[in-house]
């Protein structure tokens, strides 16, 4: 049997461990990780084997030459373009004329080839595909299969909502030669993108084997360092360099360890290695060749690489050391931080934690080094969450983290462009403004400030403009921070958007422009008027001075004291203003408070409602007449009555998790429904489709959504000339009882549950479009893992409050049961 090891990858995320040679040559227990592929291949009889290549493909060659010296043959063929997984294998198709693997050289593994391979026979597959199953699946490319390993759907990287398994991908295939006839020679072809899913379109046998055995991509430090203590641990039957000369020690021909010196197993010594007296090595410590450790150094859980020199007493916990490189004495590197080959860290000088030294620099005595040297340091491995990127402010999200952020989304965008910068007035917004306008400029972007402005008129500043996106920085709750990115539609990014961001600024390769060609901001705080026009142009002025309306309102006048005044003065209507100034933005469950308690005051005042608004313009409680809060479903289900009752066949995208009463209503006016991700970008971006747009003439849902000024516009244009108070409307809409509620679930466990609740519906309708919705014949349920907590969101209705209620509990129940399984699982 032949193989292909794909070794071409540049392993850009474990910079800079890879700046000068290809990922597969990362070494693993002081063998390059490739080494470890070929020696897997070999005890099980593959001898023959190609290797595709691109990056850096003399690093592979001049180590492996002929594979004599491993009891394989290699043949090599190298990529003169970048030709993608599957497009890299096409290019050995003279080579493969039989069944064949396909392994990638940069993971570790120990996988039963021989077993994957009867498996595959067995199933009479064209191709079969190697998983594992993974307690957090976000980064890899999940694969769902049926109970006998057919294919039945792939996704690659989702977000927690579109997680239904936790069976990933590992890059490992077992292929008939049949299959490169669906690869076109010379272009760039993915087998998880673009090969697989055709055949799973073409209906060709695709089949899952899920493996039992150890399987790590080394796709950042992180991993890298996991599969190290992993190996050790001896959970994959890899072999090690050296000699086991005592329980958990091994030690490489010529190594010298002082008897002062104290080994803690597991810990391995390549050739060559000087431990001196007083210093301990390990527990978890990879030591390279001919690595010198002086006295009273402590090395615990490192990866040191070969000729490195670490100087007396000092410290490395949970780092990474390259190639001759020296830590000087009483220096201290801390966990994830990575110092790149021939660099030197000065006496006593501080590397903190995740910090990374990219290739021949010299760090002097006694710095505190706290970001990485010249790239910048990342501090999260995921940033953004449903709305931007959010955490403690000052802690999590600081003016250091919003500089780098400016720059990754200043260096994701083409030159010439033009991004719009406005805050909520907050001081922490205000403080985080500054190192986004920073970021920004130092990518050459042009930065046009607005000010103190509410969502809404940054989002169509964003728009009239014609800029190439924009940033929102506010707080919440206090201590939370909160940045947000927009696309040229105004639109939050997508998920597409959000990674192209968030790779740049994990890998930390930021454009930066001369200093002729920074520009300085320029300064337009006047848009809310214009924003003003705009919304004033959608709403029959006259007919709504001619009603005479009264609206209580409570709203925090730092963003809004100027637009929301204006706005009721252009049509004649009286507002009762609760206008206090906050300290920190409300929460929603504090803004429901504020609307029970000035319900007395519509009533009082014979107001024709009320409303409480968030700080950004973006959210609204409704109080009708009568002093009465209108739910926030029933809200939703109100402004659909209202957009399709006037216009009639019109389209209305909603959430998944709005209720069935839309589509009664949507069925009355010979309407649509057409059903979203949660996700606020999923929504907007269908509202500006021009199906979607070109239906609705009269209140556009784009103009309503995410705008709580222009919700209370809509409202008031409606009564106004309808003559009917909010309560009326009301009555006219069928209503169906929800309940909601919420399970903790943690990251590890989401994927599993997720997967576990789905296989356990059959027999139900469900449906996938954001988390699993299951039908059941007086109501639903949705289940929907949060993107930002360890949580996952129950959302049912029903026919009454009792069986909402009861569908609410009774998933509840279910996915705490999972994650009991779940977890005793993984302690057997």
């Amino acid at each position: 049997m032949k193989a292909v090891i794909m070794a071409g990858g540049e392993g850009s995320r474990l910079r800079p461990l890879t700046c000068s040679q290809p990922k597969p040559m990362v070494p693993i227990i002081n063998r390059p990780c490739m080494e470890h592929i070929v020696n897997l291949l070999a005890q099980h009889q593959i001898y023959d084997i190609a290797v595709t290549l691109q990056y850096l493909p003399e690093k592979v060659q001049e180590y492996f030459g002929d594979g004599s010296r491993f009891g394989v043959k290699l043949h090599y063929f190298v990529e003169e373009k970048p030709l993608g997984t599957a497009g890299s294998v096409k290019n050995a198709e003279d080579f493969l004329d039989e069944t064949f693997i396909v392994i990638s050289g940069d993971a570790v593994t120990d996988c039963d080839l021989d077993q994957a391979v009867r498996f595959h026979k067995e199933k009479g597959a064209l191709a079969t595909l190697v998983l594992t199953v993974v307690p957090c699946p976000l980064e890899y490319g999940v694969v769902v299969t049926e109970k006998d390993g057919r294919i039945t759907r792939f996704l690659e990287k989702p977000g927690w909502s579109e997680v239904f398994s936790d069976q990933v991908n590992t890059g490992i295939y077992i292929l008939e030669p049949e299959v490169l006839d669906f690869i076109k020679r010379g272009k760039m072809v993915d087998f998880s993108k673009d090969l697989y899913p055709l055949l799973l379109a073409a209906r060709k046998p695709l089949y899952g084997y899920v493996t039992q055995r150890y399987w790590c991509d080394i796709g950042n430090v992180g991993e890298y360092l996991r599969a190290h203590c992993d190996l050790l641990e001896r959970k994959a039957g890899v072999a090690f360099p050296g000699r086991e000369v005592s329980f958990g020690v091994w030690i490489g021909e010529g190594g010298e360890v002082s008897p002062e010196a104290e080994l803690i197993p597991p810990v391995v010594l390549g050739d060559g290695c000087v431990v001196s007296s007083g210093a301990r090595v390990g527990p978890f410590t990879v030591l390279g060749k001919r690595v010198r450790i002086a006295s009273g150094a402590s090395v615990k859980r490192s990866v040191v690489w070969d000729d490195v020199w670490i100087g007396e007493g000092a410290v490395l916990r949970g780092a990474v050391v390259g190639k001759a490189a020296s830590i000087q004495a009483g220096a201290s590197l801390f966990e994830g931080a990575v110092v790149g080959d021939r660099s030197v860290v000065g006496e006593k000088s501080v590397v903190k934690s995740g910090v990374k030294i990219w290739p021949e620099k010299w760090i002097e005595k006694g710095a505190k080094v706290q970001a990485s040297l010249v790239w910048g340091h990342c501090v999260r491995a995921s940033l953004f969450g449903s709305r931007g990127v959010r955490g403690d402010l000052n802690v999590e999200v600081g003016p250091e983290v919003a500089c780098r952020l400016g720059m990754a989304a200043g260096s994701a965008v083409d030159l010439p462009a033009r991004f719009a910068l406005s805050t909520d007035g907050s001081p922490g917004a205000l403080m985080l403004k500054q190192g986004l306008l920073s970021g920004l400029m130092a990518t050459g972007v042009k930065v046009i400030e607005l000010g103190n402005l509410p969502v809404p008129v940054h989002r169509y500043a964003v728009r009239a403009l014609e800029l190439q996106g924009g940033v929102y920085v506010c707080c919440q709750e206090k201590v939370k921070a909160c940045i947000r990115f927009f696309n040229p539609l105004g639109i939050d990014y997508h998920r597409g958007e959000q990674r192209k961001v968030e790779a740049i600024f994990l890998r930390e390769e930021y454009r930066r422009v001369g200093s002729d060609e920074v520009s300085g901001p320029e300064y337009l705080p006047d848009l809310s008027y214009a924003y003003l026009k705009h919304l004033l142009g959608f709403l029959e002025q006259d007919t709504i001075k001619k009603a005479r309306l009264k609206v209580v309102v409570d709203y925090n006048p730092t963003c809004l004291g100027t637009l929301l005044p204006a706005f009721f003065e252009s049509l004649g209507s009286e507002m009762v203003t609760f206008a206090l100034p906050h300290q920190f933005p409300r929460s929603f469950g504090e803004m429901l408070k504020s609307a029970e308690f000035f319900g007395e005051v519509v009533r009082n005042q014979g107001a024709s409602f009320g409303a409480v608004l968030d700080a950004g313009a973006e959210e609204l409680v409704l109080v009708d007449e009568e002093g009465r809060i209108v739910p926030q479903e029933l809200l939703i289900s109100l402004l659909s009555f209202i957009i399709l009752s006037e216009n009639p066949k019109a389209i209305v995208a909603l959430p998944v998790t709005a209720s069935g009463s839309v589509e009664e209503i949507a069925r009355v006016w010979g309407g649509k429904i057409r059903r979203t991700k949660v996700a606020p970008w999923e929504l907007m971006q269908v509202l500006h489709d021009e199906e979607v747009r070109d239906s609705q003439k009269r209140y556009p849902q784009f103009l309503i959504f995410g705008d709580a000024v222009a919700t209370l516009g809509v409202i008031m244009d409606y009564i106004a000339r309808k003559r009917k108070a909010i309560s009326q409307i009301i009555r006219e809409i069928p209503v169906f009882a929800t309940a909601q509620k919420e399970v903790e679930v943690s990251w590890e466990e989401k994927g599993r549950v997720i997967r576990r609740l789905a296989e356990s519906t059959q027999g139900r309708e469900v449906e996938l479009i954001d988390g699993v919705k299951i039908y059941h014949p007086k109501g639903w349920t949705l289940v929907l893992p949060d993107a930002d907590e360890p949580v996952c969101r129950i959302y049912s209705e029903g026919f009454d409050q009792e069986i909402a209620e009861s569908l609410t509990e009774f998933y509840g129940r279910k996915i705490k049961e999972l994650c009991r399984e779940s977890q005793e699982k993984g302690r057997k």
